[in-house]
């Protein structure tokens, strides 16, 4: 989820941006496009890892805790898209700029960032942060505005612990009413591992086969399981979703910025 030689652990019960612990440990991951049905050369610029590291005074509060990191996308050189929890959790605001660590397979860069709108507004908000200076390279990439038919295959590029990883899956169906109203339903894994998609996730795109941005990673289905080992944290049965995700034609849905 988090940041490379970094523990983390989950922003509330099922979300995926990552907070970020000063305990070291070494995590890698690597980039995986072998499954995915589109070509993730032209992507490559697209997606970013987001991480703010907190000031002094606000690790005063929550000593052990350094920043938060997600995962987001160029809609311009100017602009990034992420999910509102991530931005509520890096403490941004409409008003305040602040320092943000943005990083790709190849670059990296320090930019003050704000929240420049909210949009849409059921189960969550999609969060446009502006930025103070723009990224020449940033890649911006089309926006599916048709909805997804169940069974369509789709594919995220995510960045746990600040590595950009390639995973497939498929479009399970959009959901009408209750808790998780408006929300756009996946299945994503790599082989057995259904816990690829994860913390530091949240914000991340979801492509179709076009290279179209169809939804936005929002949060993962996890239950809590009792072992004679202690608790252990699994996904959900083969063949049902497990990653909940926004539909990213709610960027057309104005709401006013909190």
């Amino acid at each position: 989820m988090v940041g490379e030689g970094a523990i983390v652990a989950m922003y509330g019960r099922t979300c995926c941006a990552a907070l970020i612990f000063l305990l070291s440990v070494s995590v890698q991951s690597r980039a995986r496009a072998e499954t995915t049905c589109v070509d993730p050369v032209p992507l490559a610029h697209s997606t970013v890892s987001i991480t703010r590291y907190f000031d002094d005074a606000e690790r005063t509060a929550q000593p052990n805790l350094v920043g938060i990191q997600g995962t987001g996308w160029f809609q311009s050189p100017t602009t990034i898209v992420t999910v509102e929890h991530v931005a509520v959790a890096m403490g941004l605001s409409t008003q305040d700029w602040k320092l943000l660590n943005i990083n790709d397979s190849a670059d990296s860069y320090s930019i003050s960032v704000r929240i420049q709108r909210l949009a849409g507004g059921r189960m969550e908000k999609l969060a446009v942060l502006e930025l103070q200076t723009a990224i020449s390279a940033a890649r911006s990439v089309a926006i599916r505005m048709s909805p997804l038919a169940p069974d369509d295959r789709v594919v995220t590029l995510a960045y746990p612990n600040h590595q950009p990883r390639f995973v497939g899956g498929r479009f399970v169906q959009y959901v009408g009413d209750g808790r998780l109203a408006g929300a756009a339903l996946l299945e994503m894994h790599d082989g057995n591992n259904r816990l690829v998609i994860d913390h530091g996730a949240s914000g991340a795109p979801v492509f179709d086969c076009e290279g179209r941005i169809a939804a936005v990673i929002s949060t993962v289905i996890t239950q809590i399981l009792q072992t004679p080992f202690g608790e252990k944290r699994i996904s959900t049965a083969g063949g049902t979703p497990n990653v909940v995700s926004v539909p990213v034609q709610q960027l057309m849905e104005f709401s006013e910025a909190k």
